[in-house]
């Protein structure tokens, strides 16, 4: 019950064309409730088909859906709801803030359950009449860099376009604090190791899959890029790959809007 409105701050996006923001739950398959939205278009019409971008993180640390102003979305998901995209997203088990038995059970086992509750996500978007459902694209960075390259080649007749940031490829090249903290060792995980390496799932990639990466970056070193397009090379796979010269795990200043552009002209392209 509301009992006062002590301050009511002015809507800074107010004259511009924003689309609705839903916010529900999806069961996973082990009964968790799972935080999902949706941003619709601003002139969204449920008798039209719809191409879905999904964007996500998926790893440690981070939740990406809130109750909180946008739900939490930046400007860039809303700006390609202005371009009729339907802009998807759903925290999977492993993610933050919902207690020690949801974020654990990635533990050993990093890209299993995370996809697992992806794709109980795209059940759900299969059902809503709107959904071009041969039309569902996917984007994140780092670890949402790792899941859009997972995604685009471990469920490659759903995702038929990709775009993956700063993405960790095969785990044992990663930072040893992060790495052993969720997977231990090589030595003593090598099946966990050997199923979230993403260069052992590039020969099944069939849509269009764009990688990028800082040459600086010290968190996501490049030889992950450079390793999946490598291989992607000796199997006569196509990637499409843009380096920024200098950058570090995040692209900033000038180059970011060149960043933005290239992702969202990635999926006009090719989505639409």
């Amino acid at each position: 019950e509301l009992i006062r409105t002590v301050y009511e701050a002015s809507n800074p996006l107010s004259e511009y064309s924003i689309g609705k923001t839903e916010i529900f739950t999806i069961k996973s398959n082990s009964d968790f409730d799972l935080y999902s939205r949706i941003i619709y278009p601003p002139d969204f019409d449920e008798i039209k088909k719809y191409p879905v971008l999904v964007f996500l993180y998926g790893g440690p640390h981070r939740q990406k859906v809130e109750n909180s102003w946008l739900g939490n979305a930046t400007l860039w998901l809303n700006y390609m709801a202005q371009k009729e995209f339907l802009v998807f997203t759903i925290d999977n088990r492993g993610s933050a803030f919902r207690g020690l038995d949801f974020e654990q059970a990635t533990f050993r086992k990093l890209g299993t359950v995370e996809i697992e509750d992806q794709l109980k996500g795209i059940e759900y978007l299969k059902s809503l009449p709107f959904v071009d459902i041969d039309k569902i694209g996917v984007f994140g960075w780092s670890y949402g860099g790792f899941m859009s390259a997972s995604l685009m080649t471990r469920a490659p007749e759903i995702f038929k376009v990709g775009a993956a940031g700063g993405a960790v490829i095969d785990w044992q090249y990663y930072e040893v604090m992060y790495t052993e903290r969720y997977m231990d060792t090589p030595e003593t995980n090598p099946d966990g190791f050997e199923e979230s390496n993403v260069l052992n799932y590039i020969q099944n990639l069939k849509g269009k899959l764009l990688l990028l990466h800082g040459t600086s970056d010290p968190v996501v070193v490049w030889q992950h890029t450079l390793l999946l397009a490598e291989r992607a090379a000796h199997l006569g796979i196509e990637l499409d790959y843009y380096p920024y010269i200098g950058h570090k795990h995040g692209v900033t200043g000038r180059d970011k809007l060149h960043l933005y552009q290239k992702i969202t002209s990635y999926f006009l392209e090719n989505l639409k």
